[in-house]
């Protein structure tokens, strides 16, 4: 059974017929959305078979039916479970059936009744009833009479604040003085739902239905005073917009007949006088005025006038034709990068041949170049020192973690809060077009779903490109070709190799100890002396205090953590300036260690003495050169081969290759074929909880193995480094600096390379290689005559010819940097190397 139309209840005017006989049972209707009342006159549309059947049943008798509410308004087969108990008893008075198979039906309700239990469940519900008698109105009292009239009190409030009664129905309620009746008209004409509705049905007590029916009107009015309320609230914000818009208007029109200008027409007017002030390119200028259009025709206080608001600011503030002159005196500029830099000579020269350049081309596009090297080297600082060698402006961004490529090109002005890219945010910073553009960490961006910001840099380091660089904010062409840019990274691989290969590589090693004490001499201490507020009167430190900082509290490629340790001993002493006693502290080796504690690095007890199977090799960091003290022992066997250490694939396969070549020239060695086959190799790289790869230890890996093998021990003075193939041959290896750097560092005193590094060795500064041996080897036999030990006795019979010897050094080296070479013939002559 559906609802039928509301706005078609009545409530009929005549009394029910009372003296109709009504049988305990009866069919049952459910009806869903409504709950019938006594007295009620209403069309009910039945559409579901149990229904139908149950009308057709009333029908062919006395057309007496029990209408009973279902609980859920959804269920299309009601149990008896879903079904209210209390139901109103209904005469069927007409049917019409309809085309769509329904039955439409006008019944009038008689009287409530209660089911006392369901007789028949098929075809239709037919249950016994129990009909209440016919109520009693109370009698007329006080009590009776105020609720009557508070209840149609409410209800004409009711109807003043809206809500729709039919006329006909308040005509009917104005001549009715029954509560019970009265209580049953006005909720049936609410509107309610089915639940607060059958709670007024099942109430018998007349005077007690109407209260509940007042509390329930009292909340509608409630509910209609506020819905009210807010619609008035609405109209008067509505009211007061075209108010204050009209106001607005007529403002205009009085300040335009004065000659007067309003904020908004300032504004427009100084935005127009500052695009001409910019001198901006034509294709802006265009761009600029249509917007300022825009914003002249808007009303000032929407969302996209201060969009607009902001794009024009952002236009007029960008220096589209301001520059800073540049300074071209080579000798001033010369002057500036050696007094902030030491060394680094050949990052100067780089600066220096610019300026030169620039000099006699008015327009040359800016370099773009790459300072790659360790950490704490002076890469972002040396920036800073060419911008003031310059005389231009210095802008820094990190891209240290940038994954957006929004950040490189702008967000477009669709999206809420956008803002122009880093590029256009560090011009504007500058307040020039021609900067010192400084990309920091730019080999540590990511790319994630936002795009890849390595692959918007290529248009931005193009120089054939960035003359139009668009940012998506603006919108327009910006020309980045004036700037010079400098990028960092601490490796080359993780660069883009397109982007790699639009940029000047300028590699920029560690420092050597003497480097380092100049360093610390001319920059660092005097700038930690500022920092902490004393002078060279409270404090002193000596050459060898500075150089035992370097060599026993420091390990690296740089001087960040020297800094920290000169401060350090600074802290102490300005602590005991301040407490009053003042005096000159002398920091010495001697006291060094009152204001640093213990030594955080010592000489390993390995380098003392030679061992069998003890070899030294070295490696490239990230953070410069290190030592690596390789171990191999031999033990009986099956001939297994062992490597331990966290060792790299690579550096797995070296250790391979290197014990091939071993047992190839086992006879020259003098080790027994069968030694192979009985014995099992460990080789074990210390600081196993550092992950090493590289081909570099090859030769280092395969001294290891010989020397082991043949009980001969390896010198402690000597690091090699160099790639070993089945032939014996070395292969050139890279960071040759850097390893040089460590081997110092580590007091080692001869150098083994490989023959092909020897052009290398030319681009070295001199001082790196005093005091230190170098041998250039072409092959493995050369490496074992200048590492390995050999017994007296073998040098009583020399059988072998005259091994190969490794060149001369360049002519054009120092009498000091031949030396070591002159050393290592002498060392390549020994008869331990047999015939190849």
């Amino acid at each position: 059974m559906k609802k039928s139309d509301r706005k078609s209840m009545n409530q009929d005017r005549r009394p029910a017929q009372r003296d109709v006989d009504i049988p305990d049972r009866l069919p049952l209707i459910p009806v869903r959305d409504i709950v019938v009342f006594p007295y009620m006159v209403l069309p009910l549309f039945v559409g579901r078979d149990m229904s139908i059947k149950a009308i057709e049943a009333a029908l062919a008798g006395n057309r007496l039916v029990l209408l009973a509410a279902q609980k859920a308004h959804d269920t299309e087969s009601p149990k008896p479970d879903d079904i209210f108990d209390t139901g109103t008893v209904g005469m069927i008075m007409r049917m019409l059936k309809l085309p769509d198979e329904r039955i439409k039906i006008l019944v009038q309700g008689l009287t409530k009744a209660k089911i006392v239990d369901y007789v028949q469940s098929e075809p239709f519900y037919s249950v016994h009833v129990h009909t209440f008698p016919a109520s009693q109105e109370p009698p007329s009292s006080l009590e009776t009479e105020a609720v009557i009239r508070t209840a149609k009190e409410g209800l004409d409030r009711l109807a003043s604040l809206g809500k729709v009664l039919m006329p006909d129905v308040m005509v009917v309620i104005e001549n009715l003085d029954e509560p019970g009746r009265l209580a049953d008209i006005i909720v049936s004409n609410l509107g309610l739902k089915v639940e607060p509705t059958q709670e007024i049905l099942e109430i018998e007590d007349p005077v007690a239905r109407l209260k509940r029916a007042t509390e329930i009107l009292s909340k509608e009015i409630d509910v209609l005073s506020m819905q009210q309320k807010i619609q008035a609230d609405a109209k008067g914000e509505i009211d007061k917009t075209q108010r204050e818009y009209l106001l607005r208007e007529q403002l205009k029109a009085i300040q335009k007949e004065l000659g007067e200008l309003d904020d908004r027409a300032e504004e427009v007017e100084e935005f127009r006088k500052r695009i001409e002030e910019s001198n901006m390119p034509e294709k802006v200028v265009k761009e600029a005025e249509k917007q300022l259009k825009r914003l002249e025709k808007m009303h000032p206080d929407t969302a996209e006038a201060a969009t607009v608001r902001t794009y024009l600011e952002w236009m007029v503030e960008i220096p589209w034709s301001k520059a800073s002159p540049d300074n071209l005196d080579i000798q001033s500029a010369q002057q500036v990068l050696n007094e902030d830099h030491y060394d680094l000579e050949k990052v100067k020269e780089r600066i220096l041949e610019y300026l030169a350049v620039r000099k006699l081309k008015e327009k040359l596009k800016g370099p773009i170049l790459c300072f790659v090297g360790p950490p704490g080297v002076g890469k972002t600082s040396l920036g800073k020192s060419i911008a003031r060698a310059l005389g231009r402006e210095f802008v820094r961004i990190s891209l240290g973690g940038v994954r957006d490529e929004a950040e490189i090109r702008g967000h477009r002005r669709t999206y809420v809060g956008a803002l122009p890219g880093r590029m256009l945010q560090g011009i504007k910073q500058a307040g020039t077009n021609n900067p010192v553009f400084m990309l920091d960490e730019v080999d540590k961006v990511g790319m994630d779903f936002r795009g890849d910001p390595s692959a918007a840099l290529l248009e931005v380091l193009d120089p054939e490109q960035n003359h139009a660089f668009t940012d998506h904010y603006l919108g327009v062409p910006f020309d980045l070709s004036h700037v010079m840019f400098i990028t960092t990274a601490n490796l080359i691989d993780p660069i883009l190799s397109a982007l790699r290969d639009r940029m000047e590589i300028i590699e920029i090693p560690g420092y050597t100890e003497e480097e380092k004490l100049g360093i610390a001499r001319r920059y660092l201490i005097p700038r930690q002396l500022e920092k902490h507020g004393i002078s060279e009167k409270h404090f002193r430190m000596t050459d060898p205090a500075l150089q035992r900082i370097v060599t026993h509290y420091t390990r690296e490629a740089g001087v960040r953590n020297l800094e920290r340790e000169i401060a350090n001993t600074m802290r102490k002493v300005a602590r005991r300036v301040a407490e009053g006693k003042s005096k000159r502290y002398a920091i010495t080796p001697r006291t060094l260690q009152k204001y640093l504690g213990v030594p955080k690095y010592l000489p390993e007890t390995e380098k003392e003495k030679d061992q069998v199977g003890l070899t030294i090799g070295l490696a490239w960091t990230e953070t410069g050169g290190e030592t690596l003290h390789i171990e191999a022992t031999t033990m009986k066997g099956k001939g297994n081969l062992t490597l331990t250490g966290h060792l790299g694939d690579v550096m797995k396969e070296s250790a391979q290759a290197a014990l091939s070549y071993v047992r190839s020239q086992a006879q020259a060695l003098g080790i027994k074929q069968e030694t192979f086959a009985n014995t099992d190799i460990h080789i074990h790289v210390p600081a196993g909880a550092i992950p090493k790869d590289g081909p570099s230890a090859g030769i280092t890996m395969a001294t290891a193995i010989a020397s082991s093998l043949a009980n001969v021990p390896a010198r402690h003075d000597v690091a090699m480094t160099g790639e070993i193939t089945l032939r014996g041959r070395i292969l050139p290896i890279g960071g040759l600096k850097e390893k040089i750097l460590a081997a110092k560092r580590a007091a080692i005193t001869t150098i083994i390379l490989p023959k092909h590094n020897e052009k290398d060795l030319e681009e070295l500064p001199k001082h790196l290689l005093k005091g230190v041996n170098i041998i250039l080897a072409e092959t493995v036999d050369q490496v074992y005559a200048a590492a390995l030990h050999v017994p007296s006795r073998a040098r009583t019979k020399p059988k072998t010819p005259k091994p190969s010897q490794p060149k001369r050094m360049p002519s054009n080296r120092t009498k000091r940097a031949a030396a070591p070479v002159k050393r290592a013939r002498r060392a390549a002559a020994s008869p331990f190397v047999l015939p190849q």
